[in-house]
């Protein structure tokens, strides 16, 4: 049995070596167009490669996935992280977790999971070709026919496609019959055109809560914040970008948000503590110090948004404007007007529809013989090795099926 691979990326080789494992009579041939597989693999997590997350429970583990979540119920059943550690294990590969439950391998070297990927791939006989960009696709009685550039064609008897977000690999599952929900980014950060709030880039914020409103949609996400050059990122911004993906593409990039930069606490309270800092020093100015976890220049620049003058006193604060001041930490309103770029992750919301794939196998529901694994699908999960957890789940699942028979 041929079985051809289009994509050498993290499902496309987790696919192939499946499948050698499953079945060791098939002949596996993994192409790549890039001159070097699994380059994704090699650079996320800034070259530490964040492979998956301690997230052992699958009913938990799918709310992470804005789109596909549902769907993947069934297959972290079948294998979830806990899996991919002892996959990686068994091949002399020990991952380690950190404090917010991203893992990594104990190297802190991305190299160390690519080379044991290859070397698996090697050890069964998978042969993966690079430089291979497949010119023309059909489906024939017996399977499938692949005309690849500078090379001979071949047959593949079962043929999956793990090509990621991509251009061509959409175009040859639209081909065959699968139709496509528009893929628009997701994973990024905010541009906000506020020079005094790029002012403040390097400030962080350990829990903010932040409510995105994106046309007639709004999400709401807790998490660390971070100021930057262009406006916001950090975890709360990413997610948020991934949940709203496709509200934000169809409001062009233009958004409002409410952020909370003291979300630990009720705003009574600080309230409280405010009206307590100016019974007890009337006299301090107000910018002097700041309040609660808030750095100094956060501070400083929520109470001139407050409308408080550098050199106010606390005794010279009115109600009004203690009022403007808990508004201003726990619901400061800005403008996003675009979107900045999250160079560790390149993530779509958007592909094959889920309906046309069946999860227990990853075959086609159009198409036989013919199987999807990765971010070709229209599923993708928030970042902390999600991603690549559900690339390693369907790769494992699409090679468990490919090479069953013959």
């Amino acid at each position: 049995m041929q079985i051809v691979i289009i994509g050498g990326g993290a499902a496309g080789v987790f696919a192939a070596i499946t499948v050698a494992e499953a079945n060791p009579r098939a002949e596996i041939t993994v192409l790549e167009h890039a001159q070097q597989p699994l380059g994704k693999v090699r650079i996320s997590g800034g070259g530490r490669c964040n492979v998956t997350h301690a997230c052992f429970d699958p009913a938990t583990l799918t709310q992470f996935y804005p789109r596909g979540g549902a769907a993947l119920r069934g297959p972290f059943t079948r294998f979830q992280p806990r899996d991919t550690v002892a996959w990686f294990e068994r091949r002399g590969v020990k991952l380690k977790t950190e404090s917010d439950g991203r893992m990594f391998p104990v190297t802190d070297d991305s190299a160390t999971i690519v080379d044991c990927l290859l070397n698996a791939a090697r050890r069964v006989g998978v042969r993966v070709e690079c430089g291979a960009r497949v010119t023309q696709l059909q489906k024939t009685e017996v399977g499938f026919e692949l005309t690849v550039a500078n090379h001979a064609s071949l047959t593949a008897h079962r043929l999956l496609i793990a090509t990621g977000s991509n251009a061509q690999g959409w175009a040859w599952a639209k081909q065959l019959g699968h139709t496509l929900v528009a893929p628009v980014p997701s994973l990024f950060t905010f541009n906000i055109p506020d020079k005094t709030l790029q002012a403040l880039a390097g400030i962080s914020v350990p829990e903010a809560r932040v409510r995105l409103k994106a046309g007639a949609e709004s999400f709401t996400q807790t998490g660390p914040l971070l100021i930057t050059h262009w406006g916001l990122s950090g975890p709360v911004i990413l997610k948020l970008s991934a949940w709203g993906a496709r509200a934000l593409h169809d409001g062009q990039y233009r958004a409002e948000l409410q952020v909370n930069w003291w979300a630990q606490v009720h705003e009574t309270e600080s309230t409280r503590q405010l009206l307590a800092l100016k019974q007890a020093h009337p006299r301090r100015r107000v910018m002097a110090e700041g309040l609660g976890p808030l750095s100094q220049r956060l501070w400083e620049w929520l109470a001139q948004r407050a409308g408080i003058a550098a050199e106010q006193r606390w005794a010279e604060v009115s109600k009004t404007a203690l009022h403007q001041l808990t508004a201003q930490i726990h619901h400061c309103a800005l403008h996003v007007t675009g979107k900045g770029a999250f160079k560790e992750e390149f993530v779509t919301c958007g592909g094959v529809q889920l309906d046309e794939v069946n999860f227990k196998t990853m075959e086609s529901r159009l198409c036989p013989g013919l199987y999807f694994a990765g971010e070709i699908l229209d599923l993708d999960g928030l970042t902390g090795g999600f991603n690549f957890q559900s690339a390693w789940t369907t790769g494992w699942l699409a090679g468990q099926a490919m090479g069953q028979g013959g």
